[in-house]
């Protein structure tokens, strides 16, 4: 049970031989062109700053090139950050020793790649106990424990397989099974599902979420897929040339994004999906009698209910079941619309 967040604080990343000699004039407003141009070093991070919760699922979204991988390379230590702290646990992972470092990895973290990084010549059982086999688990012990997780990701009978004799989407299973097996509370999931095919892409993330449901890991996604960011992330941070832009619940992202790009990026979001009706409830008025829809129910679920009871009028309620506001469905279709005002903005500010 993770009960520490991870904390990221002023984290710098400058790749090339002196990379700490330009920090402060990075901090001082050098460009990521002009360090490259005049200096040929590699800006990758810039002041990050991000508490990612305890027990949930933070998304690092970006596209190519944005940082995101450096990033989550950096809480495992990976790469050696040039400036700043990442801290677990009251711990800060940049400063510690190589005898914590390993006992960090092999206990507290695991990860899971797009690339899957299955060893071909072992079967699915003998991948999920590796991590076992390292931090030196009895044999008995380990087994056991990987036939419980090779189950629990529905792998269940493939045991003897080889990964070349598995489809992606399987073999991704057993990479989680393996992260799973090692009882880390920290799960890295570096672009995990951008390899597979849109059907077994969303597959996973159920797989991911049913599981996280249970489990309450701290789990970092990175992903440059904006639905599967919104439909995964407790949280999401939005990355652009080394820099967070935004950062905050998906909903909020979508209702307010912070400037032209993210704008760009949600307009073609099904809002319906993403919007919870506490957010486009009206204040109650009087009666309290009729359908009840959860204050955290998406639009897109309320809208289902409401037709399915014949209701144009709902009663929402928070988690206690006490009423706390009302709804209709043309309140609902109007909010799952992409605003005209931001269509506008968006074609003033081009």
């Amino acid at each position: 049970m993770a009960s520490h967040g991870i904390e990221i604080k002023s984290l710098y990343k400058i790749f090339g031989p002196f990379g700490s000699d330009y920090v402060e004039a990075v901090k001082a407003g050098m460009t990521k062109a002009e360090l490259n141009e005049k200096h040929g070093h590699v800006l990758g991070l810039k002041d990050i700053n991000i508490s990612m919760p305890a027990g949930g699922i933070t998304v690092v979204m970006g596209l190519s090139g944005s940082g995101k991988s450096t990033l989550i390379r950096h809480i495992n230590r990976l790469i050696e950050p040039t400036a700043g702290e990442v801290v677990y646990d009251g711990a800060d992972i940049c400063r510690m020793n190589e005898k914590d470092l390993r006992e960090f990895r092999r206990h507290k973290t695991a990860m899971v790649f797009q690339k899957f990084a299955l060893l071909p010549h072992r079967t699915v059982i003998e991948n999920t106990v590796y991590g076992l086999d390292i931090q030196g688990v009895p044999r008995s012990e380990s087994v056991k424990r990987a036939q419980y997780w090779i189950e629990r990701v529905g792998l269940s009978g493939f045991e003897k397989h080889y990964p070349n004799q598995l489809s992606g989407g399987m073999q991704q299973r057993v990479g989680l099974a393996r992260a799973l097996a090692n009882d880390a509370d920290i799960l890295l999931m570096d672009e995990a599902y951008s390899a597979l095919d849109p059907l077994i892409r969303v597959d996973m993330q159920t797989v991911l979420l049913d599981l996280q449901a249970e489990l309450r890991k701290t789990v970092v996604f990175i992903t440059h897929d904006l639905d599967e960011a919104l439909r995964l992330g407790d949280k999401i941070a939005i990355l652009r040339d080394g820099r967070v832009i935004q950062q905050g619940t998906g909903q909020e992202i979508v209702l307010s994004p912070a400037d032209n790009y993210i704008t760009a990026f949600v307009k073609e979001v099904n809002r319906g999906r993403v919007i919870r009706t506490r957010t486009v409830m009206r204040p109650l008025d009087g009666t309290t009698d009729g359908l009840k829809i959860a204050a955290e129910a998406t639009l897109e679920t309320a809208a289902r209910q409401m037709t399915e009871a014949d209701q144009a009028r709902a009663v929402v309620v928070d988690e206690n079941g006490a009423p706390v506001g009302v709804l209709d469905l043309r309140t609902i279709i109007a909010a799952m619309v992409t605003p005209a005002s931001s269509e506008a903005g968006k074609m003033a500010a081009e």
